[in-house]
């Protein structure tokens, strides 16, 4: 057996953390395209 799998660092899924990555990274790329699409309308 791979000794690496004996002991794992997190039993976790790895799915469920790539998808909350990719959640919070498209939000984060959200709110600062909110932002600058406010601060052009307030602009106008």
């Amino acid at each position: 057996m791979n000794e690496f799998k004996k002991e794992v660092q997190s039993p976790t899924n790895d799915v469920i953390d790539s998808g909350l990555g990719f959640v919070f990274s498209f939000l984060f790329f959200f709110i600062i395209f909110a932002i600058g699409a406010g601060v052009r309308l307030l602009g106008n």
